[in-house]
């Protein structure tokens, strides 16, 4: 029997498998090996920050590059240029303030190499059916394999088998009217330093899109198409749409290698939980493209639960996985909200519909009102900052949390000897081993003028007060007490 089977191994099953996978957590992924192409393409800040951790922060940055700027033409003229957001400043809070552009299939890879790193594989396969029982999941394989695990989780897309299988509702509308053609294409014959677009001035609909997709040749192509069309998805296809939308006839399409018909759903389960199975990402819930939230959210999912399941599995009270749907659920409700405001602005052709702002970065979204969170900087994101040691190195508070452990920080408060079995303490002020010589991260930590702040395994403050009030609340969350 092994702890979690996983079905599904997009960036969203990655995520999880390989959090699981260094937490030591016995499991299996499954997937059909499906290509996903340049599918979701932008990797938000907090996104970023979640990789960092996971130890693949390098890989990424090296494949990836900042958006290009967005030109429209009319035929061959350019009529208007600008970019979706302002390119921001890394500072010691935010060390990755800006929307990364990373091909959906580039995510995966370097995903999927990370896993193998810690000794961890992708199985080819497809579920056909499974039950649950008190002590676990018994899943079918559709080569007749069977699998027993303690947990499941359907990270299997907006179809997914799992969430059909468990009974639970998939609310939410699919709008048939609002299809589009979308594929990765080649051309020589355009720049790669814009996002070219021929548009509709006077309703600001874009009719054809061609945005070049960093660390590749491909160009992601996107075009409306007819309520009713049924095209085939030859790369004759996407020249004529081009040629359609553009009125021109230079611009050569040369390769095809990933293309789709895409039409708009915007929906959500009803529950993210149903007895020993789970949902993440799309087969919890699906978004419209507007915002890029969508594969980023489904990426925190994964990792709210990771986590968990490792604590439970490892000892820690079976009702801490209740708070999974609790945390998450709201928060895929809120963002559901953004994207879909963001791609009705661009429906309605709002002048302003290109635009980004803090709101789709992911770095406000926290957990203030969950059961885990306590006191004002309770379920808040942890702030980055820099600390020094007492040979004078520089050392981000963000590398201090990496890894599957709970974090303390004690700040000037070394008399408490405070200490927890698996978890880690660190000390900061005078004595300690690390001084904060600004006093931002004193700031950011200790606004309730509490000592200690207790930080969950995904960089979230679980609450801050006394050695005896992190102590009651790390009884809830580790497999090991004091």
């Amino acid at each position: 029997m092994i702890d979690v089977l996983v079905i599904g191994a997009g960036p969203t099953g990655l995520t999880l498998a390989v959090d699981l996978a260094r937490r030591g957590v016995r499991y299996r992924v499954i997937d059909p090996g499906t290509r996903t192409g340049s599918r979701g393409k932008g990797l938000q800040p907090r996104t970023l920050e979640v990789f960092d951790d996971l130890g693949v922060i390098g890989a990424v940055r090296a494949a990836g590059a900042a958006y290009p700027p967005i030109r429209a033409y009319a035929g061959g003229e350019v009529v208007w240029e600008g970019r979706m957001s302002e390119t921001k400043a890394a500072t010691a809070a935010v060390p990755y303030p800006n929307v990364l552009m990373v091909p959906q299939w580039r995510t995966e890879a370097i995903l999927h190499d990370r896993l193998a790193d810690l000794g961890g594989r992708v199985e080819r396969g497809e579920l056909a059916a499974f039950t649950q029982d008190a002590d676990g999941v018994t899943a079918t394989l559709a080569d007749g394999g069977t699998v027993r695990a303690a947990y499941l989780v359907g990270a299997d897309g907006g179809r997914s088998d799992v969430r059909k299988t468990l009974g639970i509702g998939f609310g939410g509308e699919t709008r048939d009217a609002e299809r589009m053609l979308i594929g990765d294409v080649r051309t020589a014959d355009l720049d790669r330093d814009h996002w070219h677009t021929w548009a509709d001035m006077a309703t600001q609909s874009v009719r054809v899109g061609l945005c070049p997709l960093a660390g590749t040749d491909d160009f992601q192509f996107t075009a409306p198409i007819a309520p009713d069309a049924n095209p085939e998805l030859t790369l004759a296809t996407y020249q004529k749409a081009l040629e359609e939308a553009s009125g021109r006839t230079d611009i050569r399409l040369t390769d095809l290698t990933w293309s789709s018909v895409y039409r708009v759903n915007i929906r959500m389960a009803e529950r993210f939980r149903a007895g020993r199975a789970f949902l993440v990402g799309d087969a919890a819930h699906v978004h419209s493209p507007a915002g890029g939230q969508g594969l980023n959210t489904g990426v925190q999912d994964a990792y709210n639960l990771g986590w968990k399941l490792g604590a439970v599995v490892n000892g820690a009270p079976a009702s801490l996985l209740d708070t999974y749907e609790e945390e998450r659920l709201p928060v895929a409700a809120a963002v559901l909200g953004i994207s879909t405001a963001l791609y009705e602005k661009a429906v309605e052709g709002q002048a302003d519909a290109h635009q980004r702002g803090e709101e789709t970065q992911q770095l406000l979204l926290g957990y203030p009102d969950s059961s885990l969170s306590d006191g004002p900087l309770g379920g808040t994101r942890a702030p980055d900052g820099v600390l020094h040691d007492r040979d004078g190195a520089r050392h981000r508070v963000h590398d201090l949390l990496c890894g599957p452990h709970l974090t303390v920080l004690a700040f000037d408060s070394f008399d408490t000897g405070f200490a927890y079995p698996g978890v880690r303490v660190v000390t900061i002020g005078e004595a300690g081993e690390y001084q904060d010589q600004d006093g931002e991260v004193r700031a950011a930590y200790t606004s309730d003028g509490a000592a200690l702040t207790l930080i969950r395994p995904d960089g979230y403050i679980a609450c801050t007060g006394d050695a005896d009030t992190i102590r009651t609340r790390l009884s809830g969350l580790s497999s090991t007490t004091a």
